[in-house]
């Protein structure tokens, strides 16, 4: 009773209130913080409109550029350059096999046309249309250039959602991105589809393909991911959270699982698609010869080169010179050199499976049987998606001015060799090996680079972690 007492006899301490002057002070400082968040809002937005305004100011001036090297074809003479056209890619040769197929012959027949027979339906039309007064193969140069545009608006667009899911993945939030390739197995199988069918080198890239399904976009290791994880379960642990340390469970559950579902969805949707694409190709030909006649003028045309013209190749003047008694050896070479090197860059590069795809692009111009200016620049439009990680790749003015003075040089020897008959297949050869060699420098440091962008990330993480725990 006495305590209670005195307990209540006790004086009641006061509320602190603030003072007016305070009130004012902080909100005045809450409107500042609100003030530089819209600031910064509408700088990012700012900087969101000029990346795009610049972006279109580009594909305008590649437009503009690509017009007028169509409209002045008998100047340059782009048509028969052989770093622009090949026994593949020869507009002048699909030209050929549409008539060869407009005779009731094979398109096939002669020698000229090593392409597929969907080409012929598609594009064969617009070879023989002519506008009066307009330079000729008018409609399938303008086809081209509006497929280009299509690529740089494609590889913007995976370029964009590539940096937020790395980003996203440096936060350690990124887990969501890998649903998000969910309705993509079809249109991946199409693409792959379509593109081994053209050519064969595109069918390796069938792995970064599967670990992009299974894994998800570009990512650091996922061990990271792991050891995050699990001090973040010890410390939930010892906090005492168990729906925490419940979901981080399923998160380091996640990270472990490869996505099967996915993969065996895009190899339906590959064999749905080659069913459809070999059906068409087998009516197509059922007249002259089938689907042996397509395998052996198109794959075998590429596995054998027998077609020993010029081009910015290696393999051309090699096999020019090589005994008949050696030439199937060198095949066996030359070609295995591309699968050689599949594996063991899948294996160090699968948590970066679109780097991989880069590589894999790269390696395939620089050793393929006919290769032309489209091969790299098809590959060096993809190196923009990394230049966050390429960032301190070397000797890159070097490689800059090497590409550029390989492309200045070779229409020179070129011209010398064969036109003023002043120079030798040596002269081209030299510029050949100039550019191969530029070829094998730039895949070099890009993966060297972005090795080492790997091993800065792991040691940063690393170190936070062990500070973390001390």
């Amino acid at each position: 009773m006495h305590l209670l007492s005195l307990v209540e006899s006790a004086p009641c301490s006061p509320i602190p209130q603030r003072s007016p002057l305070s009130v004012v002070f902080s909100s005045g400082a809450s409107t500042r913080v609100h003030q530089n968040q819209g600031r910064l809002k509408e700088r990012e937005k700012m900087t969101k409109k000029k990346k795009v305004q610049w972006f279109w100011m580009w594909v305008i001036g590649s437009v503009t550029l690509r017009l007028i090297l169509v409209y002045f074809p008998r100047n340059l003479n782009l048509s028969s350059r052989p770093e622009v056209s090949t026994p593949l890619t020869s507009l002048r040769r699909l030209a050929e096999g549409y008539w060869l197929k407009r005779s009731s012959m094979s398109p096939y027949a002669g020698s000229m046309y090593h392409g597929s027979p969907l080409l012929l339906t598609f594009l064969g039309p617009l070879t023989v249309t002519r506008i009066e007064g307009q330079p000729d193969q008018l409609l399938c140069s303008l086809v081209f250039v509006i497929a280009d545009v299509i690529s740089a608006t494609l590889i913007r667009a995976a370029g964009r959602s590539l940096q937020a899911a790395y980003s996203s993945s440096l936060k350690v939030i990124g887990l969501h991105q890998l649903s998000e390739t969910s309705g993509l197995a079809s249109l991946a199988a199409f693409g792959w589809v379509l593109a081994t069918h053209l050519s064969l080198y595109p069918s390796i890239l069938i792995i970064p393909v599967i670990l992009l399904l299974g894994y998800g976009p570009d990512a650091p290791p996922r061990k990271l991911f792991q050891q995050r994880i699990k001090l973040e379960v010890g410390n939930s642990s010892s906090i005492g959270s168990n729906n925490l340390k419940e979901e981080l469970k399923d998160q380091s559950s996640v990270l472990k699982v490869f996505a099967w579902r996915l993969v065996v969805h895009f190899f339906i949707w590959i064999l749905l698609w080659s069913s459809y694409v070999l059906v068409l190709c087998g009516i197509y030909l059922q007249k002259h010869g089938g689907l042996q006649e397509l395998y052996r003028r198109t794959y075998g045309f590429i596995l054998t080169i027998p077609d020993l013209s010029p081009n910015i190749g290696v393999l051309w003047y090699f096999f020019a010179e090589v005994f008949d008694f050696f030439r199937s050896f060198f095949l066996m070479v030359f070609h295995g050199n591309i699968l050689l090197m599949i594996m063991p860059l899948a294996l160090r590069l699968n948590h970066r499976p679109c780097f991989l795809a880069f590589v894999y692009i790269v390696i395939s111009s620089l050793l393929k049987s006919y290769p032309s200016v489209g091969d790299s620049a098809l590959y060096l439009g993809l190196l923009g998606l990394f230049s966050y990680e390429l960032k301190d790749i070397r000797f890159s003015f070097l490689l800059f001015a090497g590409y550029v003075g390989v492309s200045l040089l070779s229409p020179v020897m070129h011209n010398l060799w064969i036109w003023r008959g002043t120079g030798n297949a040596n002269f081209y050869y030299a510029t050949a090996i100039a550019y191969a060699l530029f070829q094998v420098a730039l895949v070099i440091e890009c993966v060297n680079c972005m090795l080492n962008h790997d091993r800065m990330v792991t040691k940063l993480t690393t170190t936070k972690l062990k500070d973390a725990k001390s």
